[in-house]
């Protein structure tokens, strides 16, 4: 019997466009008289939503929002499913009457700015205060609410708090250092640790509350102002997460669960050793054998929090850099074939028309390609890329194909002004011709609108107009990314009404368009 072909998921029938910011790079209130460390989802959360409403702009993209390692990388997790505790909102929650403002004031620091470690200290205070709270007849609907959570979440939540309180009780190494009991997940061990570090377990219980309870105040929020949240999906999790350790036999480990082999990218242009990144590898006959289970409950939790996903390195799904554990460097990696078309069936079979966006930026093969565009999954082209002066560059506007995702920058790109300053007089002559025009961050915007590609996202850097000191990221580095924030001043007063009238210019509304054929990737 044939398949019915994979059509691309609704939101990419239509002409969108949208802004890339981390929460964590928002404005945040403060807490009594101190400055919060990060961005978060409270109510500077609600303001930027209200301003893409006024904007015209219809998405929001944002990069992982897992508790990060001390690296505060959005790609290296703890969990898969768990949400950042440093996006939780203490103001908020004081808001909404589950804590004591004076409770929390009185345990503020004398300073003016709060560290990641004041915050910390604050969420145990705040914990204590939302379960006196949740005994109290005001409190008891939260209670119940807290209740179903618990049960609801059970399947991924119960290790989660149990790999937090271990860790703090061995001093915050990693599982791969825990006595073996614990190390091998030992059922006695394991109930023990349950019973003895109870405040602990509590405490990631009350953290993750928190954040999905803001999370689907954020949501509602953006459905009532007509903004889809567009997540992201790193394709490894890191080594040291709870994911490995309560999972080891979905991983290639050693029998002290240790990795065989680990991720990374072959020597290339950018470096001479490739990227070492230290993720352990899939064992993906397991993952086969049980119709990928875990893939499918990873990708069901993401979807309660997004309209729509990205998965990052796509090509790994084709093939994967598989580098041997012990070794200093990617150069002794080798290409793995990976069982992507087997795994998208089943997600798509149990899903039909995923809204998944492929991250298909750099050496990409045919093998890729092919396997995106049968599943129907709009990949990405950024401006930045576009412009070297080969007519066959698939990131020039020419070649654009409607289906596709077109950036004018990503998180781990320099800002627009940032790029262009960064240009040679020849490269900026080029790029002049090419747009007609002297080439600036607006006018470049302009060209991502115009394009055909249904869906522009544009960094609110270069919203902004912002050099390379806004940049969020620069890949290869350990310093200085994942810091970038701005504030509400630095927004023109005209900026919503400039971007509405391209928005309306360009045809990017997001109204529905008659589905043609000709929009399918396959084309």
């Amino acid at each position: 019997m044939r398949q019915t072909p994979i059509k691309p998921a609704d939101i990419f029938n239509r002409r969108t466009a949208g802004c890339l910011l981390h929460p964590t790079s928002l404005p945040a209130a403060k807490l009594g008289h101190c400055d919060v460390p990060s961005g978060n989802l409270g109510r500077h959360a609600h303001h930027f939503l209200a301003f893409l409403h006024s904007a015209g702009l219809n998405v929001w993209q944002m990069l992982p929002t897992g508790p990060t390692h001390s690296d505060r990388s959005p790609y290296q997790s703890w969990s898969a499913h768990a949400g950042s505790p440093n996006l939780i909102c203490l103001q908020q929650l004081i808001d909404w009457g589950w804590l004591s403002a004076e409770a929390i004031a009185k345990h503020l620091p004398v300073g003016d700015c709060l560290s990641f470690d004041d915050m910390a200290q604050l969420r145990t205070i705040a914990c204590d205060e939302f379960f006196r709270h949740i005994e109290t007849a005001q409190g008891k609907h939260i209670g119940r609410d807290y209740q179903r959570f618990l049960k609801e979440q059970a399947h991924w939540l119960d290790d989660f708090a149990l790999f937090l309180a271990l860790r703090k009780a061995h001093g915050g190494v990693s599982w791969l250092d825990w006595p073996e009991p614990l190390r091998l997940r030992d059922n006695k061990a394991l109930a023990s640790a349950r019973q003895q570090y109870q405040r602990d377990i509590a405490q990631a219980y009350f953290e993750q509350f928190a954040f999905y309870s803001q999370w689907q105040a954020l949501r509602q929020s953006a459905s009532e102002q007509g903004v889809q949240l567009f997540g992201d999906i790193p394709i490894f999790v890191a080594l040291d997460s709870v994911d490995v350790w309560a999972h080891p036999d979905q991983f290639m480990l050693d029998q002290r669960g240790q990795p065989v082999s680990v991720a990374g990218v072959p020597p290339d242009y950018f470096s001479e050793t490739g990227q070492h990144w230290g993720n352990p590898h899939y064992r993906w006959d397991t993952m086969q054998a049980d119709d990928f289970a875990w893939w499918r409950d990873r990708l069901g939790g993401q979807l309660a929090q997004f309209d729509l996903i990205r998965i990052d390195h796509f090509r790994g799904l084709d093939a994967y850099w598989e580098i041997p554990a012990g070794s200093p460097d990617a150069r002794a990696g080798r290409w793995v074939e990976a069982p992507g078309e087997a795994l998208l069936a089943s997600l798509f079979k149990h899903c039909h028309n995923l809204p998944i966006v492929a991250e298909n930026l750099g050496l990409i093969t045919d093998s890729v390609e092919s396997l995106r565009k049968r599943f129907a999954l709009p990949g990405m082209l950024v401006l930045q890329f576009g412009f070297d002066g080969n007519p066959t560059n698939i990131n020039a506007p020419h070649h654009f194909e409607p289906v596709n995702i077109v950036y004018t920058g990503t998180h781990d790109n320099d800002t627009t002004k940032g790029w262009l300053d960064s240009l040679t007089s020849a490269e900026r002559e080029r790029l002049a011709e090419y747009l007609n025009t002297l080439p600036t961050p607006w006018g470049l915007i302009k060209t991502a609108l115009a394009s055909v590609a249904r869906m522009a996202i544009v960094p609110l850097q270069d919203w902004l107009e912002l050099d390379n000191t806004a940049r969020m990221n620069t890949p290869g580095t350990l310093d200085n990314n994942w810091l970038w924030r701005f504030q509400w001043e630095d927004l023109p007063a005209d900026l919503a009404t400039r971007i509405k009238q391209d928005v309306i210019r360009y045809d990017r509304l997001g109204q529905d368009l008659p589905f043609s054929d000709d929009i399918s990737p396959e084309k």
